[in-house]
């Protein structure tokens, strides 16, 4: 009897997770379907070089249907909803398919009408984003223009895409107008929802340097209430305002619209609650989650996708055959941070432990929380790893789901270092 496989999602994880699948199935053994609105993919850690006109709209964009492998049905449809009882997909062309085990792998979508003012006057303007495309290629003509004044840089809430994303694009500004020579005429401020620049103290200690050495100001539990776009004021909860020129805004995520009309599939915020260890359902062991689309204490990236991949793979597997989940997953997820001039820094992670000095993934291997030009050279050659290596779902040689310890330094030898100083990496 062939399973029936379906993958609501075409970015990232489901693409991956649809690649894996279909090398350890037979096509006499599964069928395997991938839906999506559209047939473009994009690489989404290139829209902040797109903002900055290092890259083009199309040197990010691909098919998505030809990122997958020969035997993966591609369906280019909306999804209207999930029926968890009958076990069937309904799609906004009419078809309809059955499954006997569902992945739900559509991402997170922008909410910008949440806060109010943000889609007002002035939104993609002069009132910005670059967590899509378009306003990526929008905010890039805005930032040409702009020589003076103030750039501020403000996140709505959590959880969103990429959490570095926006201390990635303050750093990069502070390089992109020195570049244009017109950084001395220019503040950078940040407006981070969070009670620091960011959550690991650690990590923190690295950031609030890097803002330092720049001149990037920040306000941190700044809660974004309003945006005022044509009088140019963004303002908090606690009444707060921030006046700006120019605003680069992250707003508000939520999953996958489908999902909230899909009784017990999500979650108040449309994103699907899994268990933390196997990616299942606790409540439909049939319906597995991966990427952006699960409800997770961990960073929304693409290498988070990467891991969770291998052990989603092997969980389907299982469950299909009648065993008991794998509980391997650890939260691991690895991402770099642009700093400008060249140089980046990696972070690497778990549920249970921080971004921590050191190197990745062994004592010999790039630096952790330092910025170095190999880094940079890493993150910049990583488009094509993305598209040759991550895409078709191939293990990476020597590294699995599981965060590498070797090389890091340990958090009883951070505490007990003089004055709380981080040993070199």
């Amino acid at each position: 009897m062939s399973h029936r496989i379906v993958i609501l999602g075409g970015g990232t994880g489901g693409t991956l997770l649809a690649n894996r699948l279909r090398r350890a199935y037979g096509r006499r053994e599964a069928t395997i379907d991938v839906v999506d609105r559209d047939d473009r993919h994009i690489y989404q850690p290139g829209q902040v070089p797109v903002a900055f006109g290092i890259s083009r709209p199309k040197d990010i964009t691909r098919s998505r249907s030809r990122q997958l492998r020969a035997g993966v049905d591609f369906h280019e449809a909306e999804i209207d909803d999930v029926d968890l009882d009958q076990r069937r997909v309904h799609l906004s062309d009419g078809d309809i398919l059955d499954y006997d085990v569902l992945v739900v792998a559509s991402g997170a979508r922008l909410a910008p009408e949440a806060t109010p003012g943000l889609t007002g006057p002035g939104w993609m303007e002069r009132v910005l984003t670059f967590y899509d495309l378009e306003g990526a290629a929008a905010l890039s003509a805005a930032l040409e223009r702009f020589d003076h004044g103030r750039l501020v840089v403000g996140v709505v809430d959590m959880p969103i895409k990429c959490p570095v994303a926006p201390l990635e694009f303050c750093l990069l500004s502070d390089w992109y107008f020195a570049e244009r020579h017109v950084r001395e005429r220019i503040e950078i401020t940040y407006l981070s929802p969070l009670p620091a620049l960011f959550a690991a103290p650690v990590a923190d200690a690295s950031v609030e340097q890097l803002f330092a050495d720049k001149r990037v100001a920040h306000e941190s539990d700044f809660h974004i209430a309003e945006v005022d776009g044509a009088g140019g004021h963004i303002v908090a909860g606690d009444g707060r305002s921030v006046d700006f020129d120019l605003a680069v805004v992250v707003p508000s995520f939520r999953g996958a619209a489908y999902v909230g009309r899909s009784p017990g599939l999500g979650n108040e915020r449309d994103f699907v609650e899994v268990d933390t260890k196997t990616l299942q359902s606790p409540t439909h062991p049939d319906v597995f989650a991966i990427g952006d689309a699960a409800d997770l204490p961990t960073s929304k990236t693409g290498s988070v996708a990467h891991f969770e991949g291998e052990v989603v793979a092997r969980n389907i597997r299982r469950h299909l055959a009648g065993q008991a989940p794998d509980a391997s997953y650890d939260g691991h997820g690895t991402g770099f941070i642009e700093t400008g001039f060249h140089k980046a820094m990696l972070l690497d992670s778990n549920y249970t432990t921080p971004p921590l000095p050191g190197h990745f993934p062994t004592a010999v291997g790039l630096p952790l929380l330092r910025d170095s030009r190999v880094s940079h050279l890493a993150k910049v050659e990583f488009q094509w790893f993305y598209w040759h290596f991550l895409l078709p779902g191939r293990d990476i040689p020597g590294l699995g789901s599981a965060m590498p310890v070797r090389g890091k330094a340990r958090v009883a030898d951070l505490d007990a270092s003089p004055g709380g100083d981080l040993p070199a990496a």
